[in-house]
């Protein structure tokens, strides 16, 4: 069986935090996995938290002031010690306990990068129309330039080998990186796989923080880190 690093991204998430470190660390039932937390910044009692249940993760890392969720993954990235990496946030909308599929593309078929996606998944909850719109184009345009045929590339679940993924060629820190991560990852990995996801999306009130302008700022990253693939052979 293939070991974990899981990085949880997290900011201002006093609510669910606990509740998804609870999953998280249930998961070493069955698999062998580390678990890094990133406090970005948090002015709620998430830090509190945290520091209050330290046996539910392996490492702690914490930003004095908010930087962004790619800044986050970025220092997971370059605390991580598994061979294969896995993405989580912590406000519930995803399940943790999906890794346990996801890791069986590995063990069956030795995959390098395995991507969720919510849109095949037989129990969802309904998404915002222009959201699901805004998902469907970037996804497309990504496919277009990628020669891919994934459904969800902004899925927050994926599991891919560690070594496939320079952090040190991370440019991007805002919402874009995902796209920015896995245009490197398709460039790298021979054995790709997608499989669905049960997801139970939250509004604005509850946190929600995607906004229309992110889907400018993820076309221009997919098609610029696919020029400098193409070009520099990273």
């Amino acid at each position: 069986m293939p070991e974990v690093s899981i990085l949880i991204p997290v900011y201002n998430e006093e609510n669910t935090v606990l509740n998804t470190l609870k999953k998280v660390v249930s998961l070493r039932n069955k698999l062998t996995v580390e678990i890094i937390i990133v406090n970005d910044g948090s002015t709620d009692q998430t830090l509190k938290i945290l520091e209050s249940n330290k046996n539910l993760y392996d490492q702690l890392i914490n930003f004095e002031k908010n930087q962004g969720k790619g800044k986050s993954i970025i220092e997971g990235l370059k605390n991580a010690n598994k061979d294969y990496i896995f993405f989580q946030d912590a406000d519930l909308e995803y399940d943790p306990k999906e890794l346990i599929k996801f890791v069986r593309f590995v063990s069956k078929y030795n995959a390098d990068l395995i991507m969720g996606s919510r849109f095949t998944a037989s129990d969802r909850s309904v998404l915002f129309f222009w959201h699901m719109l805004g998902n469907k184009f970037i996804t497309f345009f990504f496919n277009l330039i990628n020669n891919t045929t994934f459904t969800d590339i902004y899925c927050c679940h994926c599991l891919f080998k560690r070594e496939n993924l320079n952090y040190k060629y991370l440019r991007i820190n805002s919402w874009g990186q995902q796209a920015e991560i896995l245009t490197y990852l398709v460039s790298k990995s021979q054995k790709i796989f997608e499989t669905s996801v049960k997801y139970v999306g939250r509004d604005y009130k509850q946190g929600k923080k995607i906004r229309y302008h992110h889907v400018f700022e993820v076309i221009f990253v997919i098609f610029f880190t696919r020029l400098k693939v193409i070009f520099s052979k990273k």
